[in-house]
């Protein structure tokens, strides 16, 4: 787990998710915007991810240890007596949801891009059919084949990371029943807390059949929400050309969920 404080007096802080098989690392920009913004940053890797990818090969790590780590991170934010904003992208978005409604945190607002609820991309064994993910051994290795060029329209973001040793798609069978398993209960669950959120896809996104979580959105109980897509872009918001609109679209949610709570900006 990593802290990176801004100068001066912080207006929040935010806490930031990654999905999976990437690291932090991949969020240097959005880190530093925020530090910019007057916002205090707690991130880290998953489990399993960044460095112990290199050591691992392959992901078979337990879901529950997701959980522990980013209620880690959460005790982290409550430290500062701050406003706390949770940023989630993929499967960090999923699990954002999972452990806010789980453990009923206290947050000024929740940030989702591009939740894992439905994915439209599948391992090219699995023939995309999910049915056939019950014939395969649990301990078999797969790889969910999702590269860069999935992920992002942008060619610089192309250039630098395409080469990633960090990053790895590589996961048991087990593995990836966990996931599917744990996307279908949120994607039917309809008791999230009234906290202020902004759910944002890319209208192209290559990854998630991004109605799956506009619909979640709009079942829960929410005196406040928005949706925003994209429409040209693809499954990594804060990697793609129109990152500057998108990074000020959500200061501006932020913020003004900042002042609706009476905090001074």
């Amino acid at each position: 787990m990593w802290k990176w404080e801004t100068e001066g007096q912080a207006k929040a802080v935010a806490v930031i998710i990654h999905s999976a098989y990437e690291h932090h690392r991949r969020y240097a920009w959005l880190i530093e915007n925020l530090r910019e913004s007057g916002i205090h940053v707690i991130s880290g890797d998953l489990p399993g991810h960044g460095e112990d990818s290199r050591h691992k090969r392959v992901h078979d790590e337990d879901f529950k240890s997701y959980e522990t780590f980013v209620k880690q991170m959460m005790q982290a934010a409550l430290v500062y007596n701050l406003p706390i904003f949770v940023i989630g992208h993929g499967l960090g978005a999923t699990l954002a949801i999972h452990v806010i409604e789980k453990f009923k945190y206290e947050c000024t607002g929740v940030v989702l891009t591009s939740p894992w609820m439905h994915l439209k991309h599948q391992p090219s064994k699995l023939s995309n059919a999910l049915t056939g993910l019950s014939k395969l051994t649990g301990n078999m290795k797969i790889n969910h084949e999702i590269n860069i060029k999935h992920l992002t329209r942008s060619y610089e973001f192309f250039k630098e990371e395409k080469d990633d040793i960090y990053y790895n798609c590589v996961v048991s069978v087990n593995w990836y029943r966990e996931l599917h398993a744990f996307m279908k209960g949120i994607s039917q669950q309809t008791v999230f807390p009234d906290i202020p959120i902004l759910l944002m896809s890319g209208g192209n996104d290559k990854i998630v059949d991004v109605m799956y979580s506009r619909k979640w959105l709009t079942q829960q109980s929410l005196a406040e929400y928005q949706y925003k897509q994209w429409k040209a872009c693809y499954h990594d918001l804060f990697q793609e050309q129109e990152r500057e609109d998108i990074y000020v679209y959500m200061e501006s949610f932020m913020f003004n969920t900042l002042r609706s709570v009476g905090y001074i900006i």
